[in-house]
């Protein structure tokens, strides 16, 4: 159902938006929204909810609302069906101001989406033992430091898979962040300065079914690494390189089955190397998380080994530092698993 990513859309920024939610849209995308900013409320409110559904739902993409009880107040209805009908939302998600006995009615008749965060266990029971049509949507967080932590988050992914729920959640955009913090919408705290391209990768290792861009939209390049790593399942690496091993880039390279913890060893890079010149020193420096590393003639038959460190090594005289994984994409080299492939691509 989510086979790819999820993009948010808020009134008060939607007109900015509008002409690149046309160019993007890939069948089966989701757009989150709230409907309960009461900030954005004012007399021509309904009307501007209106247009903008209208229009997802022309370009094609299914709407994800959050709603709560002023919600229905501001819509003069007593009926969220009617409203979603009215907006052509497919799911709601249903924020405060109901109670578990209005949502277990309203899941009867209705997808929903439930507070993953937050909802209590009993409830998740009621909810799984019957054959409703529910997700469980995480929350995203603006004020830094209130993410979830990685072990609470896993925990209570856990227990709702478990239960047959689709897990829902966000992470960060790189473009523009919503304020009024503008300090990026992830769900999970360790996301909040890294890229959405590493974002995204974390949270497919926790098994989460859909992910979203709490702030908006992404840069085309983000975009494009996401969109490429769900067809062909490389893994791209953006990274800097010493200008004479550029040559390095888009090159598909197989991450050795016997890689330490500490490092990643590039299997098919000797094999190129044989072919080179000799390499002589130069930049042996400590290498540090994300240093890209060559062997040089001093290590004898390793020379033009490459390596991919994620773990501090001391300066050697036998290996140079060629370039960098930058800081925001350090979640990617822990996900990076023995055997897989990567491609380094020029940012």
């Amino acid at each position: 159902m989510f086979n790819t990513i999820g993009y948010s859309v808020y009134l008060s920024t939607f007109e900015e938006q509008k002409a690149k939610l046309e160019s993007i849209f890939k069948e089966g995308n989701y757009i989150f929204t709230s409907l309960h900013m009461s900030e954005e409320y004012d007399t021509t409110y309904i009307q501007r909810v209106k247009e903008m559904c209208s229009f997802l739902t022309t370009c094609g993409y299914k709407i994800i609302a959050d709603v709560s009880r002023n919600t229905l107040k501001v819509f003069k209805t007593d009926s969220l069906i009617d409203l979603a009908k009215l907006l052509g939302i497919s799911i709601l998600r249903i924020d405060y101001g109901f109670s578990e006995d209005e949502i277990f009615e309203l899941a009867k008749e209705f997808p929903i989406c439930i507070n993953a965060s937050t909802v209590n266990s009993d409830f998740i029971d009621t909810l799984a033992s019957h054959s409703f049509n529910v997700y469980a949507m995480h929350n995203f967080y603006p004020r830094p430091e209130t993410g979830l932590d990685i072990e609470q988050f896993q925990l209570r992914n856990d227990t709702l898979k478990s239960k047959g729920f689709k897990v829902l959640a966000f992470i960060p955009g790189d473009e523009v962040k919503r304020g009024p913090i503008h300090e990026g919408l992830p769900t999970l705290e360790s996301h909040r300065n890294a890229s959405p391209y590493s974002a995204f990768i974390d949270l497919l290792s926790y098994g989460v079914d859909g992910i979203f861009i709490g702030d908006g939209l992404i840069s085309q390049f983000q975009a494009d690494m996401i969109s490429q790593y769900l067809e062909s399942d490389i893994y791209a690496i953006p990274a800097i390189f010493e200008e004479e091993y550029e040559y390095l880039f888009n090159q598909v390279f197989t991450i050795r089955a016997d890689s330490p913890r500490w490092l990643k060893r590039l299997q098919e890079s000797r094999e190129y190397a044989c072919k080179g010149a000799e390499i002589l020193p130069e930049h042996c420096r400590e290498r540090i998380p994300g240093s890209i590393t060559i062997d040089n003639y001093r290590y004898q038959r390793y020379s033009g080994e490459i390596q991919i460190i994620v773990e501090s090594l001391p300066a050697d005289e036998r290996v140079n530092v060629i370039g960098q994984v930058p800081k925001e994409y350090h979640l990617l080299l822990n996900h990076i698993v023995n055997g897989s492939k990567i491609r380094f691509v020029k940012l």
